[in-house]
């Protein structure tokens, strides 16, 4: 799934805060259902408009992105320049 498919803002929906395509789930709430020990199977029971996909392509691309900034730490360490 390309971004886009996946979460977006809009001043109109809550605010503007990103969340899933096609709901007013906000996004941050995958990761605090997470963090308070649910699996993704739960989560997405609680909020059915949140399709599997979606979930699953967000998980990726916060872990590309997390893997993106590590990588880049990684560079500007090796360079000597912080």
């Amino acid at each position: 799934m390309r971004p886009q498919e996946v979460v977006h803002s809009d001043p109109e929906i809550m605010g503007g805060e990103p969340v899933f395509v096609g709901t007013r789930v906000p996004f941050k709430t995958l990761f605090e259902h997470l963090e308070d020990g649910a699996t993704l199977e739960e989560f997405l029971e609680s909020f059915p408009t949140v399709e599997r996909e979606q979930a699953v392509a967000a998980l990726q691309f916060a872990c590309d992105a997390v893997i993106t900034l590590a990588d880049s730490d990684r560079r500007v360490a090796a360079s000597g320049t912080r």
